[in-house]
């Protein structure tokens, strides 16, 4: 009976690469004594190894984490320029499409919670067309993403962002006429404003700097019109309280208590919704 390894019919028993069998070669893996050819060879501390083998040694080393159990990712914040492409994408086809279709189609107002409750994620990616709207809020967005990001990992970060949006929208929902439209990224970014401060505090760092900004960003929110302050606090408190189940969680069982603390807040916020959706007179919902 021939080897697995050897080409079938062979007489001299060649040893062939198992990935590819129609080449001979007499290089074996230094860990698993296969013959591995040319292109299936990677260079080890001591000879050659089979790309099966390193792909094997890899899944068994634990992956680096951060402080915050998030894992550790070398290069660039790839979520918050996703969230950055998708804002600015939208914004284009607004100024594109005519008729104010993206708009009307995807910006929220309270009125339109029960029909259509998506709108209460829609709109945070959606801008006025005033470029400085957009222009601040990626802005914000690059500075914090680029400092929590990292310290988050990519899952909790994207949790934290979706969810402050999803906050800011209930805020409005909480505290704004029933008519009130409101676009833009800020419930989000106050959320992510929330939880810097959260894991700057839990570090033991300088927290007066964000605090300064915090008190600026608010008062500009009742001093300029047309700024919705009810999504920035409702986006604010939630993302300081779901940094709080990240920073805060202990070592054991931490990624349960953070995700669980999470998703406390996500039924708090819906809890939140139905709640005053039930307030409406019925020839609104209607």
């Amino acid at each position: 009976m021939s080897s697995p390894y050897t080409i079938p019919g062979s007489a001299t028993g060649a040893p062939v690469c198992p990935r590819h069998p129609d080449r001979v070669t007499y290089v074996s893996c230094q860990r698993c004594g296969r013959p591995t050819c040319p292109e299936c060879q990677r260079s080890a501390a001591v000879g050659v190894q089979c790309v099966d083998c390193v792909q094997q040694a890899n899944k068994a080393v634990p992956s680096r984490r951060t402080i915050f159990g998030g894992v550790a990712r070398a290069g660039r914040p790839m979520v918050t320029i996703t969230m950055m492409v998708i804002c600015v994408a939208a914004y284009a086809l607004d100024l594109a499409i005519p008729n104010g279709f993206i708009f009307q189609n995807f910006a929220y107002a309270p009125f339109l919670t029960e029909s259509e409750p998506w709108r209460m994620v829609t709109s945070a990616f959606l801008h006025s067309t005033d470029f400085l709207h957009i222009a601040f809020n990626m802005y914000a967005l690059w500075i914090l993403g680029n400092a929590l990001e990292p310290a988050f990992g990519r899952g909790r970060f994207l949790a934290v962002y979706l969810v402050s949006a999803f906050a800011g929208s209930v805020g409005v929902l909480l505290l704004s006429p029933i008519d009130t439209a409101v676009v833009g990224a800020s419930g989000a970014v106050f959320g992510l404003f929330g939880a810097l401060f959260v894991a700057q505090k839990k570090r033991g760092g300088d927290v007066r700097q964000i605090l300064v900004l915090l008190a600026i960003n608010a008062a500009l929110g009742f001093i300029i019109p047309n700024i919705a302050w009810q999504a920035h606090l409702g986006g604010l408190i939630a993302g300081a309280l779901c940094a709080v189940a990240i920073a805060y969680a202990p070592a054991k069982n931490r990624n349960l208590i953070q995700w669980g603390g999470i998703a406390a807040v996500v039924v708090i916020l819906v809890a939140l919704t139905v709640y005053k959706v039930s307030t409406f007179p019925a020839f609104i919902l209607g």
